[in-house]
């Protein structure tokens, strides 16, 4: 059925919810799974009377995600060892976390994606806009969606 499962986190109790799910589908079904997390760039200032970070701040915070992203894929590494799931720990470093879920599932060559949703409605969804409806809108690989 699936060979390759992308499950995408953020680390937080929601998202959870999908990577159980996706190391229960993928046991069940002999799949492997790459355990994704985005990591955004640093937000640069360009704007009056904001303040521009050094470089080397800039390199040493994004580090800091990078390596909290890693720690975190890399737990659902072992979780999926304790079920004799095969794991791929992946971070991307991206502002738009749809286009690294999408691209990442086609570099990888998942055939399924895995991710939670907020269930957001109204005037919060048009704010806080949602990556999950990108990702459903634009993948070419079917999708998965847990509340």
């Amino acid at each position: 059925m699936y060979k390759r499962i992308l499950v995408a986190t953020d680390g937080s109790k929601l998202s959870q919810k999908a990577v159980d799910h996706a190391l229960s589908l993928a046991d069940m079904t002999g799949a492997e799974v790459v355990a994704l997390k985005v990591v955004p760039r640093y937000p640069q200032s360009y704007f009056e009377g904001g303040v521009a970070l050094p470089a080397s701040e800039v390199a040493r915070v994004e580090k800091q995600w990078h390596d909290e992203a890693m720690a975190t894929v890399t737990a659902i590494k072992s979780a999926g060892q304790k079920r004799e799931v095969k794991v791929k720990p992946v971070t991307a470093k991206s502002d738009l976390v749809s286009e690294a879920i999408i691209g990442t599932a086609k570099r990888q060559k998942c055939d399924l994606i895995v991710m939670a949703s907020h269930g957001r409605r109204g005037i919060k969804r048009l704010l806080l806009g949602s990556e999950t409806q990108q990702v459903l809108t634009h993948s070419h690989v079917p999708v998965l969606v847990l509340r």
